[in-house]
């Protein structure tokens, strides 16, 4: 995964979310809620950035596993769930500062996958080679989840061009943050060959008054 060294920065110069989204909270709930152990359910978030999707996993009573690109985004996810989640460590969790494309895990380790607005920042190739790794580290029947922006979002179109879907953009809350991939539902097949895609939804809000748009697609997968 090439990983854009502009989200240390990010992660070193100001306060990134505490909090998960609803379609995170939906996704763990709809699939693992019911568990009998709770603590015997691993799951993987890769570009897990400050760590507040595994923060809410944790609580739960999961296991929890973050690969992060950014060192101070990691130590920052470690440190709160430390802090806040007593026990995550001794149940198997981890935060390791890693590439999502070649991940440290054997074959089938984990219930569940997510990648939540963080592999749109590699391009489709890697990006596939991405969810196929992931798929290599989920067990069969096993879950992934997916937000990533989609194509027509406010920034896709502007600025420039680096590759299949890919922009610098040039305007909107995406611009300075590095290379991001605006993704069709119509390439998912091609983009997640190692997954059954059970649904898609659409999220959607708006800016500006209503003049802008900010669209991501919420995939829902299975291990095949």
């Amino acid at each position: 995964m090439v990983w854009d060294p502009v989200w240390e920065e990010v992660y070193r110069s100001r306060a990134w979310g505490q909090y998960p989204g609803e379609d995170v909270i939906r996704f763990v709930a709809g699939n693992f809620y019911p568990a009998a152990d709770r603590a015997r359910v691993r799951l993987l978030e890769v570009g897990s950035g400050t760590g507040a999707n595994l923060w809410f996993m944790a609580r739960e009573g999961f296991c929890v596993h973050g690969v992060e690109g950014s060192p101070t985004g990691a130590s920052q996810a470690s440190e709160r769930l430390d802090r806040e989640c007593p026990g995550w460590r001794a149940i198997g969790g981890q935060v390791l500062v890693g590439d999502a494309a070649r991940l440290p895990y054997p074959n089938a380790y984990f219930d569940a996958a997510l990648d939540v607005v963080a592999v749109c920042y590699s391009d489709f190739e890697t990006a596939r080679g991405i969810y196929g790794e992931l798929a290599r580290v989920v067990k069969p029947g096993g879950k992934l989840f997916v937000r990533t922006f989609e194509r027509g979002c406010w920034g896709d179109g502007t600025g420039t061009r680096v590759g299949r879907d890919m922009w610098n953009c040039g305007e909107g809350h995406l611009a300075g943050y590095g290379a991001t991939r605006f993704t069709a539902q119509d390439d998912l097949a091609e983009l997640l060959p190692d997954w059954s895609i059970d649904r898609v939804e659409h999220s959607s809000l708006s800016e500006g008054g209503g003049r802008h748009r900010i669209t991501h697609l919420l995939i829902h997968g299975t291990r095949k």
